[in-house]
């Protein structure tokens, strides 16, 4: 009998795996538990952080009177907006240097030189082009998310296997053709990926632009709660950025398991 064998014998107590992983939800309710606990001892003051049942009372409050939803609507709107002209831009970019050698001469530098340059530092000089409006705003998401959708692109289609493009090119297919039959849809993994990175930097950019002047949006909400000291207002805000980088994460996940259903190595769950 091996001593694996008698280790497993000596452990009749020790729970199944699937049992460890039904129990994940344990810790962050422990944790809400203690949260809970210490506002009402008042170990926790309000105005250090609100209780979670004041969070949640907050939280139905605006959603009934409409301040939450009003506002998260114009939030969704810059980032989809940036986000957008992101993927424009950072496909484009990709396509021009990704398909010709004189195209990643042209662009690619330019794209490494913006890889370096921290997007918050461009925040003043956006204020000063396009002023505290919407503009500077959807600028500042669309210039962050550029980067990652190009990288990726341009390494997935540097990255398709040459086999396929000889294949391709022996049943005669044009240029035109193997960029669109053979080219594209071997590198649709990377932008996948690119896009997955970019949908969370947009929400991530959005926190810093609704920091300039925003009249509207999640970041107004936490602006004047930070004034009155409204710290159940301001998790409240945090909670629901939260929220949006998760169901935009699962969204494009959704698209993955879509568009790349044809891959053999593709593994559904």
């Amino acid at each position: 009998m091996s001593l694996l064998t008698l280790d497993r014998k000596a452990a009749p107590f020790s729970l199944p795996a699937f049992r460890w992983r039904e129990a994940r939800w344990l810790s962050p309710v422990a944790l809400l538990l203690l949260w809970e606990l210490g506002s009402r001892t008042g170990v926790i003051p309000p105005r250090i952080l609100a209780a979670p049942s004041a969070v949640a009372e907050t939280f139905l409050q605006m959603t009934v009177s409409g301040e939450l939803p009003g506002n998260l609507a114009v939030s969704l709107a810059r980032a989809a907006t940036g986000l957008a002209l992101g993927l424009l831009f950072g496909v484009t970019f990709a396509l021009i240097a990704g398909l010709t050698r004189t195209g990643e001469t042209a662009v690619d530098p330019l794209m490494q030189i913006k890889r370096t340059i921290p997007v918050v530092a461009l925040t003043p000089l956006f204020i000063v082009w396009f002023g505290i409006g919407e503009t500077a705003k959807v600028a500042l998401i669309a210039v962050a998310t550029v980067v990652p959708i190009y990288l990726n692109l341009f390494a997935g289609i540097r990255g398709v296997d040459p086999r396929l493009i000889e294949a391709g090119r022996s049943f005669g297919l044009s240029q035109r053709e193997l960029i669109v039959h053979v080219i594209l849809p071997g590198a649709l993994p990377s932008f996948l990926v690119g896009l997955r990175y970019s949908t969370g930097i947009a929400l991530l950019m959005l926190v810093v632009a609704e920091q300039i002047n925003a009249s509207a949006g999640l970041g107004h909400l936490i602006n004047n709660a930070r004034d009155f000291m409204r710290t159940d207002v301001i998790v409240v805000c945090l909670v629901v950025y939260a929220f949006l980088g998760l169901a935009g994460d699962l969204v494009v996940r959704a698209l993955e398991a879509r568009a790349l259903a044809w891959r053999p190595s593709f593994v559904k769950s």
